[in-house]
């Protein structure tokens, strides 16, 4: 439908968008994979693993704290275990790139909180995070950190908040013991 030229744009644009987000990046995270010229394909995979090493703060911990910047996690551990793989489509605008840059800089601040030792490794807004509703409107709140940097790390979420229904589950639990909310298969039979 896109017709060769239409591909080819496409394809360009996508590996634009993930050289600026390495671009914005690299000062602060690992860049894997990075070319002879030090670009990236249509991918930027940002290593977790020294961060992990030196504070105990993972790939899933920033994956689950971008919710609360309003973003769906990207790929984890794929293609090496402790990465975040980030694939901008050519349809991304520079401000949604931008947005997605400015909030993993700002989780990369908030894991020099860990380090420095403002915050516990066991109590900060990443190992706590997604933050929910529920959260916010609780009458007692015990973290080192606001609620506002729970709920509202960012200006661009004050006004288009996204709520996680749910704070952060067990994966590992969940992929090891199913539960299915399916109505019984006999339901299907009548």
């Amino acid at each position: 439908m896109m017709g060769a030229q239409g591909l080819e744009q496409a394809t360009r644009l996508a590996i634009l968008n993930a050289n600026y987000i390495m671009e914005r990046l690299r000062p602060y995270y690992l860049i894997l994979y990075r070319g002879v010229h030090g670009r990236v394909a249509h991918e930027c995979i940002i290593d977790i693993r020294p961060i992990k090493e030196q504070t105990g703060i993972s790939e899933e911990d920033i994956a689950k704290r971008l919710m609360d910047y309003g973003f769906h996690a990207p790929t984890m551990s794929f293609p090496v275990a402790g990465t975040l793989m980030v694939e901008p489509t050519e349809s991304e605008s520079l401000a949604e790139l931008d947005r997605f840059c400015e909030a993993m800089i700002a989780i990369r601040e908030e894991i020099k909180q860990i380090e420095l030792g403002h915050w516990s490794i066991t109590d900060n807004p990443l190992v706590n995070a997604p933050h929910t509703l529920i959260d916010l409107a609780q009458d007692k709140w015990s973290h080192p950190y606001s609620r506002t940097q729970a709920c509202f790390p960012s200006s661009h979420v004050k006004a288009n908040k996204y709520w996680p229904t749910v704070n952060r589950v067990d994966n590992v639990y969940g992929d090891r013991n199913l539960i299915c909310s399916c109505p019984d298969v006999e339901h299907y039979l009548k």
